[in-house]
């Protein structure tokens, strides 16, 4: 899905003591690395080789690491995720259904139709692939996470509509930490909720706004090997930063054509070495942009005289 897709509308969403987002030391913006053209990218995603697939304009491509061309092969509008076997699994929106092909691009298999039964999806959108190769999708108009094996045969799922924990308006990205922990980014709920890889529910954040936390229409996210979570606050034309509970540790991105700036930022990836790929919809490119430190936490006093005790 592209910004012209669909419309999101707007709900402000108030949290209480079941946010979870305790304080972090702010982090410097990662450096600008490099950039290249790319038409229309949505989705990006990388493999344990370092190279780089990118979906949008009905093309999947593949990079190096630095921007080299490699192949392509085309696809419905949607988003694009791998697996530690470099597999390449695509989300086509407008189709409904996973598609999965090798690296290469030599298709593999497919799964999904329009439906709200098991299985089926309306709009399916953002992808992400856990250490066991289970396939995570946010079926976007369902109101839902499911859940699949890397065949394709359903195990779980959950969510509904609404704003309740655990309930959704509008997952458009999903992702998984080393741990296995579920993260779903909501455009129309504006937050980031984690649950366990089974659907239980273990805290949210955010709220509409142009502050530390806050979002506008956010379409991306990933997630990396620390477990720090980014964002791509695409209204705010900006990515967030934050720890897996919610911590926020940096941003950078302003409105723009030059370096670091972006135009309706969208698809987000990360790649073993901690750099950062950004999906510049509007300016037709992929920017990359080196390791985003996270600083050391603080030790409280109580912990330094417990440790010497």
């Amino acid at each position: 899905m592209t910004p012209s897709h669909r419309h999101f509308g707007i709900a402000v969403v108030l949290f209480g003591l079941s946010c979870f987002a305790p304080p972090a030391i702010a982090a410097p913006p990662p450096a600008y690395l490099t950039q290249w053209a790319c038409d229309s990218p949505v989705g990006v995603a990388t493999n344990a080789a370092g190279e780089v697939y990118v979906s949008g304009n009905v093309q999947v491509r593949k990079f190096t690491g630095t921007g080299t061309f490699l192949t392509q092969w085309a696809m419905s509008p949607g988003q694009v995720a791998t697996d530690a076997l470099g597999n390449v699994y695509l989300s086509e929106y407008s189709e409904h259904r996973i598609r999965k092909f090798t690296g290469t691009g030599t298709f593999l298999l497919q799964w999904g139709s329009l439906g709200t039964g098991n299985g089926q999806f309306r709009y399916p959108a953002g992808l992400a692939i856990d250490a066991a190769g289970n396939v995570y999708v946010a079926d976007s108009d369902n109101n839902r996470i499911q859940k699949f094996d890397a065949a394709g045969a359903y195990l779980a799922q959950w969510g509904s509509f609404g704003s309740g924990n655990g309930q959704f308006f509008g997952p458009f990205a999903v992702g998984v930490d080393p741990s296995g922990s579920v993260f779903v980014l909501e455009v129309t709920n504006g937050r980031v909720q984690k649950f366990t890889n089974t659907g239980t529910f273990l805290g949210k954040w955010g709220t509409f706004g142009g502050a530390d936390g806050q979002f506008q229409n956010p379409f991306g996210m990933t997630v990396d090997l620390n477990g720090d979570v980014y964002v791509a606050d695409s209204g705010n034309n900006r990515i967030q930063k934050f720890t897996g509970s919610g911590g926020f540790l940096t941003k950078w991105g302003s409105l723009g054509t030059g370096n670091g700036q972006f135009d309706y930022p969208y698809g987000l990836s990360t790649d073993a070495a901690g750099n950062v790929y950004v999906a510049d919809y509007v300016n037709d490119r992929i920017q990359k942009f080196g390791q985003a430190i996270t600083p050391a936490k603080a030790t409280s006093w109580a912990r330094v005289k417990a440790l010497y005790r």
